[in-house]
């Protein structure tokens, strides 16, 4: 009885002061009036029952860790989500059951998980306590209480839980009961007690989705870059994402910093004038004009940024991993593009160019033999293929690599995983805690707490033991989680915790008794496989490698397409495609259609027919080069489909220079009337010859030579008639008497010496057919070479082509004032 006197008393001088302070709308049902402080709702995690319909949120602790003689002030927000009133209802704290702290981590585990009040959360205290208005379903009322420390009975230095709960009855069941609760975590830290503080190494990771495309602007001679969104510009600057992640970092000692290369490209292009893509020209991959691009200028907030960034990192205990070039997606090729060739290769490449573009850019030393996989998962496949790209130390998600059940203690995150390579493993409960965007005042006291509560725990565990821990954020860190991990961070500094780099963590001793075992690729986590780069994706990738290198081997400055396209390779791979795929699909197919469009700017002009008057003559074939740089080591080479009717002479290499047409010719003879296709191909030369380009087909139209063939017929019957007559007549002349040699024809004489007839004359012409039966031919072709089409087994085109002559190369060409790039054209007089 005097219990519930007290409660009564109580609840109604807390009733006068509610209704003193809180005007009468700030109640809230349905579309009402919004208490003061907003309308905070239940965390996702709540629940409410007919039994417990009330939820309530904890969104501060002030302080964040207890102090004996000090006072705990605690605030949020009571819902009431049944379906009927709340009646003489108050709020409390509850005194920690049996007043022993929390000492295993298993402890913190149980609290958390516990979803309705019960015993073993403690028992309430007499005060303070908030009494309630009768509460409506759907009505929410902001609290404040404040507690001292001292009676919540606290025996020693350790974690408790601190639950707050409503108290009461509802109109439809008048049973004074519990009726909801919401719990969280408090550290008690009176000093005194000694232990080795546990070191923590945080990683800090400054990413962002490609934005730098592979075209650029010529602008008076200089290259304009172009990127494909200028959405850097606003994370640049003050308030944005990427500013406030240094601005945060900045004040924390002992932080990694984990940067992308590519990001800092990004930013170095932007302190000059750049354009951007249109919106959704991207994919079409077209060169960059002024109509299809705007121009930006982010450049203030690009060079501050870089330089705040120099600051922060030059920091003593600091350090800075550089990821490989554009942060590849390791997890998705080891799964998915590992017998892809020179993948490899090209992850070894992006690292050493990961560490030279950050050593540049922010003169500074860094680390660059560090594979940090999607979420940090990790399997066999991911560790080798980390491995053959020179990666010896993984950073791994706990939840890949968990420790035994009978490991009662939280061992050192660094340790031995085989093959020489070593692995650092991120703790899964106090990384998780921060994974989700912590904007909500619920989510980012819970995390607080919690990672002030694991923290504790783990030191005193064993607190003669130091060990290392390490904490992996997502890549796409917020501003928000950022700041409570900061904020975490610091009130754990200095007391049971040591912040220290990475290699601090990485050197540790590692404990005989941590899991040591990488898991087979088939335990790799489902929702993560889902969002890997596809196999498609990844070849499409590989494919752009190929196509890149076909067309380095013919321009005379390579340099100037290389390094965009190498880079615009590697950024197609990136890990920030995993949330963002349908622009990573863009980009990558933008990448693809541009190279296409740099390779077609050498072709042979497309072309249908051309005729050929005559079994001899010249075919004259176009190639036009629209690139802004000479092409060489190239030949074109034409194919009879069928060289029992056509034959045509060998190719020739070419040189064609910026912005012009050549005009090739090449002897052709033909042995039958009608029309006969004919494939014009471009291929590299050199070593390991290769098809350039699409091949054009195109048919020759042959006339004239069935009545040649008539002529040479009528001829020799002439010649025979003839000797006939002349025999006759020289008999009778002699009188009937053979001639001494019997063997010798009657009057035949060696022949003269000169051509005999059908040999071709010099300028490529048959001795019977005269010049007039020349012909030529303006076609392009293509094919990708693979099949042999000209008559080789694929590895580059056949040199021993039918006909005789050389094929004419520009020089040698004389001109006729006719469009080569013209189609269905006759050319000859």
């Amino acid at each position: 009885m005097r219990r519930a006197g007290l409660r009564l008393a109580a609840a109604c001088a807390a009733a006068l002061t509610l209704f003193t302070a809180a005007p009468a709308g700030a109640l809230t049902a349905g579309g009402g009036t919004h208490p003061a402080g907003g309308d905070t709702h239940p965390t996702a995690g709540s629940t409410a029952s007919a039994e417990y319909p009330v939820v309530l949120s904890i969104e501060s602790l002030a302080p964040q860790v207890a102090v004996p003689n000090g006072t705990v002030t605690i605030t949020g927000h009571v819902t009431n989500a049944g379906k009927s009133a709340l009646k003489n209802a108050h709020a409390a704290v509850r005194k920690p059951y049996s007043g022993r702290p929390l000492d295993r981590r298993s402890d913190l585990a149980n609290v958390a998980g516990r979803t309705t009040p019960i015993e073993r959360d403690g028992v309430e205290l007499d005060s303070p306590q908030y009494a309630l208005p009768e509460l409506n379903p759907g009505q929410t009322l902001p609290y404040t209480l404040s507690v001292a420390v001292n009676d919540l009975g606290l025996s020693s230095s350790g974690v408790y839980e601190l639950a707050v709960d409503a108290w009461g009855s509802t109109a439809d069941n008048g049973h004074d009961r519990a009726l909801g609760i919401a719990r969280s975590f408090l550290p008690y830290n009176p000093g005194g007690a000694e232990a080795q503080p546990t070191k923590v190494a945080t990683l800090w990771p400054l990413v962002h989705a490609p934005v730098l495309a592979a075209q650029t602007v010529a602008d008076n001679e200089q290259s304009v870059p172009v990127l494909r969104d200028d959405s850097l510009a606003a994370e640049f600057a003050p308030g944005g994402r990427l500013y406030e992640l240094v601005d945060t970092g900045a004040k924390l000692p002992g932080l990694t910093w984990v940067v992308d290369p590519d990001l800092l490209d990004a930013a170095l292009a932007m302190t000059k004038p750049y354009r951007v893509q249109n919106p959704g020209t991207e994919s079409a991959g077209k060169p960059a004009r002024d109509d299809n691009t705007v121009a930006r200028n982010g450049s203030a907030a690009a060079a501050a940024w870089l330089d705040k960034l120099r600051a922060a990192v030059a920091k003593p205990d600091s350090q800075v991993v550089a990821l490989p070039y554009a942060d590849p997606d390791i997890a998705s090729i080891a799964h998915n593009g590992a017998d892809l060739p020179g993948m490899p290769t090209a992850l070894n490449k992006a690292a050493t160019a990961g560490r030279l573009t950050v050593e540049g850019r922010l003169s500074v030393d860094t680390r660059s033999d560090i594979a940090w996989p999607y979420q940090g998962y990790v399997d066999q496949q991911i560790a080798s293929l980390a491995q053959q790209a020179g990666s010896g130390l993984l950073l791994a998600n706990g939840a890949s690599m968990p420790e035994p059940d009978a490991l009662n203690y939280t061992p050192s995150a660094a340790r031995p995983v085989g093959n020489g390579q070593s692995a650092v493993v991120a703790d899964e409960t106090v990384s998780g805690l921060f994974q989700k965007d912590l904007g909500a005042g619920t989510d980012q006291t819970e995390s607080t707490q919690r990672f002030l509560a694991e923290t504790f725990a783990i030191t005193h565990e064993q607190p003669q033991n130091q060990r290392g821990l390490l904490i992996m954020p997502p890549r796409e860190l917020s501003v928000a989680t950022a700041k409570v991990l900061a904020n975490a961070l610091q009130q754990a500094s200095g007391k049971w915790i040591a912040p220290v780099k990475l290699d601090a963590v990485a050197q540790s001793s590692p404990d005989e008794k941590a899991n040591t075992g990488v898991p087979a690729a088939t335990d790799y986590p489902t929702q993560a496989r889902a969002s890997e780069l596809t196999a498609t994706d990844l070849d499409s990738t590989n494919r752009i490698q190929y196509d890149l290198d076909t067309l380095m081997r013919v321009l005379t400055l390579p340099q100037r397409v290389r390094g965009p396209f190498n880079a615009a390779m590697v950024r197609s791979l990136s890990t920030e495609w995993r949330s963002q795929a349908p622009a990573g699909g863009a980009y990558r197919t933008g990448v693809t259609q541009y190279l296409k469009e740099l390779t077609k700017a050498v072709q042979v002009p497309e072309k249908t027919s051309v005729t050929l008057a005559g079994d001899t003559g010249l075919l004259q074939v176009s190639v036009r080069n629209d690139l802004t740089q000479t092409v060489t080591n190239l030949k074109l080479v034409l194919t009879s489909l069928q060289p029992n009717r056509l034959q045509v002479s060998k190719a020739e290499d070419l040189v064609l220079p910026a912005s012009q047409s050549a005009t090739l010719r090449y002897q052709a003879e033909a042995h039958n009337n009608g029309p006969v296709q004919m494939t014009a191909q471009l291929w590299t030369t050199g070593p390991n010859p290769r098809p350039y380009g699409e091949a054009r087909t195109f048919t020759v139209e042959v006339t004239s030579v069935t009545n040649g063939v008539l002529y040479v017929f009528a001829g020799a019957g002439l010649l025979l008639l003839l000797a006939a007559v002349r025999f006759v007549r020289q008999r009778k002349r002699r009188g009937g008497q053979p001639h001494q040699d019997g063997d010798q024809p009657v009057g035949d004489g060696p022949a003269a010496d000169g051509a005999e007839a059908g040999e071709p004359t010099a300028d490529g012409a048959s001795g019977n057919a005269g010049s007039d039966g020349n012909t030529g031919a303006t076609g392009d072709t293509g094919s990708d070479g693979s099949d042999g089409s000209d008559g080789s087994d694929g590895d580059g085109p056949a040199d021993d082509a039918a006909g005789e002559g050389p094929a004419q190369t520009l020089r040698a060409s004389s001109p006729d004032g006719r469009d080569r790039a013209a189609s269905d054209e006759k050319v000859g007089p």
